[in-house]
């Protein structure tokens, strides 16, 4: 793989953001964008814990879901505050995303504010929590719906390998799945280098490898692969934006509601010939990117 930093600024005006990386499909990560934002200093574990600490939430171990696991699917459930509590105590490979916490507390919206002058489209129901105990890991994917994501690291760090969409074969995309079936999870550990003999196609994949700070947000075009390691225990938070394009927007809607529930309905009624199917088609895909280079 060829991976390099992302470009990093410390401040960026609307119009150059726009030019350099909105419109061009590029990921920045902004360190003042939250810079104002009362959530940046006041979010923290006892407060979340008091505000919403009664509410169950879904929680994600590391293991890779496999042919017959629905999209999303969570691998246990607690308490919000009971989580939180194992989070503080140290190392916990458990994460919790797409945590809509602003339902359950609403005075929350106030502690920041919408950048409408970097992006216009927010989905401003559903700004979202993501949450992860040290050594935690959000394995290869990409977000369903294809929005834009303003991605704000709140507290702890996060290890972060990105790819363009296009990318996807490359990468092992399953079939009718965001999910790549090439395991990242002990890419850091191997020196930055995942098993080519497995996925000899992960060596054409272009991308960018950094970590991402506290306070700081990230930039994550639509579309984009994106591979998370929670090196503190942390949260984030992502506020989510159409894409401006009516053809962006409807392959949104495709996924979500298309492409998931044929996904879904094949591996409750077929899920060994679909499995079977999918890697026949993963590993062509594959050659043929080998072959372009070859």
């Amino acid at each position: 793989m060829n991976v390099k930093p992302v470009t990093v600024v410390d401040s960026i005006s609307p119009e150059d953001f726009k030019k350099d990386f909105y419109r061009t499909n590029t990921p920045v990560v902004i360190k003042t964008l939250s810079q104002n934002w009362p959530a940046r200093e006041k979010w923290n574990w006892d407060y979340f814990k008091q505000v919403v600490g009664e509410k169950e939430v879904g929680v994600y171990n590391n293991v890779k879901s496999d042919a017959y696991t629905p999209i999303n699917k969570a691998d246990g459930y607690m308490k919000f505050g009971e989580y939180l509590d194992m989070v503080k105590k140290g190392p916990v490979e458990l994460r919790i995303f797409l945590f809509n916490i602003f339902h359950h507390a609403p005075q929350l919206v106030k502690d920041f504010s919408w950048p409408e002058e970097y992006m216009k489209g927010f989905v401003k129901k559903y700004p979202m929590l993501f949450v992860g105990g040290e050594g935690s890991i959000t394995h290869m994917h990409f977000d369903i719906d294809l929005s834009h994501i303003l991605h704000t690291q709140f507290i702890g760090r996060k290890r972060v390998l990105l790819f363009p969409y296009e990318q996807q074969h490359c990468l092992y995309r399953k079939p009718f799945e965001v999910l790549s079936l090439a395991d990242f999870s002990r890419y850091y550990q191997n020196n930055g280098k995942p098993d080519y003999e497995k996925f000899p196609a992960l060596k054409l994949a272009n991308g960018y490898d950094f970590i991402l700070e506290h306070g700081h947000t990230l930039f994550m075009p639509a579309g984009y692969w994106h591979h998370m390691e929670y090196l503190d225990s942390g949260f984030g938070m992502s506020l989510r934006a159409l894409q401006p394009s009516l053809t962006g927007k409807l392959h949104g809607v495709w996924n979500l509601f298309g492409m998931r529930n044929i996904d879904t309905l094949i591996k409750k009624t077929a899920p060994k010939p679909w499995y079977n199917w999918k890697q026949k088609k993963i590993q062509k895909n594959a050659k043929r990117e080998l072959g372009k280079k070859g």
